[in-house]
């Protein structure tokens, strides 16, 4: 569904941004895949580029500084006070790498680890709201953080933002729990986000994470199109009660997923 770019609550994911080395490579592959277009980044934000859908932001490509970053897609969790967050975060056992720093008007930004590791953003919103378009095709769907310690994980969004994690191993056929936001029941029409596990079906080597997904019209056709663009698939389609997804690698070596919210498990 679409959105009010001004609604973004407590602990609402509201912004992802994918760091690359090739940004017209990136530009390229994600303008294919999801039918995006992009601004102009300027020197001044280090070549910042926001991507569109059907005219409303997305998300954004930032151009690597360092070739010591990693390729990877990152999250940002609303605030409405991002010192007040960073506190939180610190003292629920995670550790501040960037921020709190203000970015002109566009808002104030924290990037911080969890107590295993796994990178994510905060954005207290100045002129810039965050997603202007999610939950449609070539949008914003959905986020889960991947970690080897569980409990501690949870014990953190809880103290950090509120949440409420409910155990859905059951159903999910794996271990996993649900986000839900404060003041709201523990219910998948108000999740937010969802925890999994690192098990031994993932290499050791392969550290805490947040994977992103975006909405697609035809997951199978949106893995393939990846492929012929230069990705990879690191897990094929498969369907779920919530849609079918499959887990791709962009053409730099980026991860994310793709769902197709109408092809829900019978």
């Amino acid at each position: 569904m679409s959105t009010d770019s001004d609604a973004f609550p407590e602990g609402m994911p509201c912004w992802a941004d994918v760091t690359l080395p090739d940004l017209e490579a990136g530009k390229r592959f994600y303008g294919e895949l999801l039918g995006w277009t992009f601004d102009v980044g300027t020197a001044r934000f280090g070549y910042y580029t926001q991507a569109s859908r059907d005219g409303k932001k997305v998300a954004a490509l930032v151009p690597k500084t360092d070739g010591r970053m990693p390729t990877a897609w990152g999250v940002y969790f609303a605030a409405s006070d991002a010192v007040a967050t960073a506190g939180r975060i610190e003292a629920a056992g995670g550790r501040i790498i960037v921020g709190p720093m203000g970015i002109a008007d566009f808002g104030r930004m924290v990037v911080a680890a969890d107590p295993d590791g796994a990178v994510f953003g905060v954005w207290q919103a100045g002129s810039h709201h965050g997603f202007e378009l999610r939950g449609e095709p070539g949008s914003y769907g959905w986020t889960e953080v991947y970690t080897r310690d569980p409990k501690a994980v949870d014990a953190f969004y809880e103290a950090v933002f509120g949440f409420t994690s409910t155990d859905l191993s059951e159903e999910a056929g794996m271990e996993f729990a649900m986000w839900t936001p404060a003041g709201k029941p523990a219910a998948s029409e108000h999740a937010v986000g969802g925890r999994a596990v690192l098990d031994d079906s993932f290499p050791a080597e392969m550290p805490a994470h947040f994977r992103t997904y975006f909405v697609v019209d035809g997951c199978d056709a949106a893995a393939h199109a990846a492929v012929g663009l230069g990705g990879r698939i690191l897990r094929e389609p498969q369907d779920t009660p919530y849609g079918r997804f499959a887990v791709l690698a962009d053409d730099q070596g980026a991860s994310f997923a793709v769902i197709d919210l109408s092809q829900v498990q019978g």
